[in-house]
């Protein structure tokens, strides 16, 4: 892989990334993501081509809007450079391939998902439900993932936490994890079956107990209920699954049959 093609991945990643952060903006709100173009959200003045440069921009105006000088949120530069980096990691990982496209594609929607989730506490089904759809249609074209296996992968995402939701309701009386986390898995399901679904609870839950146990221990509020969004740990624990997923896997149960013998 040279360092040109991953340069222009990144850039390419970049770019996916600034547009995400339109609708990162906009879909919670129920706006169009086209129309209007871009704009300052505090003086709606309409972003000029050399101030929508992914990333530079942000270096040049210092972090601000030129009209106003009101301050940009550092959500944007952070989703472009993730866009790049996941961009570039799965260059590496799958080089320009069919699979360079499916993944990038769930990355992105699980970027997406992500950062409305930590803003908005919503997973919108506008993205979930027809990310399900199109993960079993992926899978006609994937070499090693089957529509039963995508379809299982459905039922399975959806359905484990369906059943951890109602038994959390049944027993507590409030409700625990939303609708939009259940749906949210189902789609992951769709895009990597049934073995990456049971990898991403349980990376997704240890990951997510970690920083949550963290932020009860560093806060300084008596109340130790905290609301922390299960889609972001999700979405990690579906990403580490699709780039690293195999070596850990095989790492571990080469652990298990060390540890036995």
């Amino acid at each position: 892989m040279s360092w040109i093609t991953l340069f222009f991945g990144f850039a390419f990643g970049t770019i996916v990334g600034s547009f995400l952060n339109v609708c990162v903006h906009r879909i919670p709100q129920e706006e169009s993501i086209v129309i209007p173009s871009s704009h300052c959200p505090s003086c709606k003045t309409p972003i000029r081509f050399y101030d929508n440069i992914p990333l530079v921009s942000f270096i040049i105006l210092r972090g601000r809007c030129r009209a106003c000088q009101a301050p940009i949120s550092w959500r944007y530069p952070l989703v472009e450079f993730i866009m790049g980096f996941f961009s570039v990691i799965l260059l590496l990982r799958y080089g320009i391939s069919l699979f360079y496209v499916i993944y990038f594609a769930l990355f992105a929607a699980l970027t997406l998902v992500s950062f409305i989730d930590l803003s908005h506490r919503i997973i919108p089904d506008v993205i979930s439900l027809p990310g399900i759809i199109v993960g079993v249609l992926v899978s006609l074209l994937h070499p090693h993932l089957s529509v039963i296996n995508s379809l299982i992968g459905v039922l399975l995402g959806g359905g484990s936490l369906y059943v951890v939701a109602s038994l959390y309701h049944l027993v507590t009386k409030r409700e625990g994890m939303g609708g939009g986390d259940i749906k949210l898995l189902a789609m992951i399901g769709a895009f990597i079956g049934w073995k990456g679904v049971l990898f991403t609870i349980l990376c997704s839950s240890f990951i997510g107990s970690v920083v949550g146990v963290t932020l009860m221990l560093i806060s300084s509020e008596t109340d130790s209920k905290y609301a922390v969004p299960f889609g972001p740990f999700l979405s990690l624990g579906a990403v580490i699954y699709v780039v690293w997923g195999e070596f850990l896997i095989t790492w571990y149960m080469g652990f298990l049959r060390g540890a036995a013998a």
